[in-house]
């Protein structure tokens, strides 16, 4: 037997229907499709958009200037701790550094009324500053021109330097003089960290003028 005779003929798969649908399962319906469905994927969950916060802090320009001026309702509040001084004279060592300032601010003449329209009409009322800026100058007036009142208080009443009348004097002193170190205390820290301070009963006047 030759090699010719012990071969076996090739099948011919495009001209025998027949042969491809027993070979190959569901042929006459994959034929009728004319095309393979392709499994569907999982698709892939859809990003959420990035998130980005804006943080703006606040100049230190406008921190400086803040900070400023609130040392003006400082140092005109520190007569009121006379009593306080002289009570307790240690106290009076926490206020020494700022003698030498508080000295060349004194040796100005009529230093507290050209501090206060300075910050008035060159900060409050100047539009080229920011609010931040605006707002603090003019809180710290409004505290400066309510510290005041009770000095005129004072002359127009004469308590004397004796009597239940000086002891209500010198408590209300006391309490003006710890109740403004606080105020100062609190806001040059808040301006440091660009942080808006907002004072008792002072604030809101403030802010109506701004």
């Amino acid at each position: 037997m030759t090699m010719a005779s012990c071969s076996i003929p090739l099948l011919n798969l495009s001209t025998k229907p027949a042969i491809k649908a027993a070979l190959i399962p569901h042929y006459s319906a994959i034929k009728s499709r004319h095309c393979f469905s392709l499994p569907l994927l999982p698709s892939r969950p859809a990003k959420s958009p990035a998130i980005r916060m804006s943080y703006n802090p606040t100049p230190a320009t406008d921190r400086l200037i803040s900070a400023v001026a609130y040392t003006l309702p400082f140092f005109n509040s520190l007569q009121y701790g006379r009593f306080l001084f002289a009570q307790y004279p240690v106290l009076g060592l926490a206020f020494e550094p700022l003698l030498p300032i508080l000295g060349l601010y004194r040796s100005i003449p009529h230093s507290s009324f050209i501090a206060f329209f300075a910050f008035y009409l060159g900060v409050v009322r100047n539009p080229s500053f920011s609010r931040y800026a605006r707002f603090n100058s003019m809180q710290a007036l409004t505290l400066d021109v309510l510290l005041v009142v009770p000095l005129l208080v004072q002359r127009i009443l004469s308590p004397g330097r004796s009597g239940l009348g000086f002891q209500i004097m010198a408590w209300s002193h006391n309490g003006l003089f710890v109740f403004s170190v606080l105020c100062f205390l609190y806001s040059v820290v808040s301006c440091i960290l660009g942080r808006t301070p907002h004072l008792p009963i002072v604030a809101d006047a403030a802010g109506r003028q701004v």
